[in-house]
């Protein structure tokens, strides 16, 4: 993983974002909104799926909210790596990302077993919540928000 960091870091994307000028805020600013896409979306959909929220139907909302949490999803999917080029090493090396990095794949996770597990196509067809379905959508609504708290985090660490 070093030798990728390293590779990374000396990439012409890197230099190019680490050079004078407004692109790495740019790349950030994407990133931002990429996050506030995926997460914004992710967390009322999962109240529904919960059950916190009782309304909308969770056939209405749900195709919408997945379907922005997607577009959220590319956006960071795009810009992550980018971000992280500028200083690949070092974040390596920093406790905050290491979790961000774990709870992603957890999240990525969730998302994966939630949409081929038959509980969401039976949600959105029918209106009916499983269990199993439910316990997704809790375990989700845990990893993500952690996953946001632990990027803020990595630039204090």
């Amino acid at each position: 993983m070093q030798e990728l960091a390293t590779w990374l870091e000396a990439s012409t994307l890197a230099t190019t974002l680490r050079s004078p000028g407004p692109l790495y805020m740019l790349v950030n600013a994407a990133h931002i909104l990429g996050l506030s896409l995926l997460i914004g979306a992710i967390v009322p959909l999962d109240l529904r799926l919960v059950g916190i929220i009782r309304r909308p139907d969770i056939r209405v909302i749900g195709p919408f909210l997945s379907r922005a949490a997607g577009c959220g999803f590319l956006l960071v999917l795009l810009t992550g790596p980018a971000l992280w080029s500028v200083n690949a090493v070092e974040y390596l090396d920093n406790t905050a990302f290491r979790w961000k990095m774990l709870l992603v794949a957890l999240g990525i996770a969730t998302i994966v077993i939630q949409h081929v597990a038959p509980g969401w196509r039976h949600a959105i067809t029918t209106g009916r919540i499983t269990r199993p379905t439910r316990i997704m959508a809790a375990l989700s609504l845990l990893i993500w928000p952690s996953a946001l708290l632990a990027g803020r985090w990595i630039g204090f660490l």
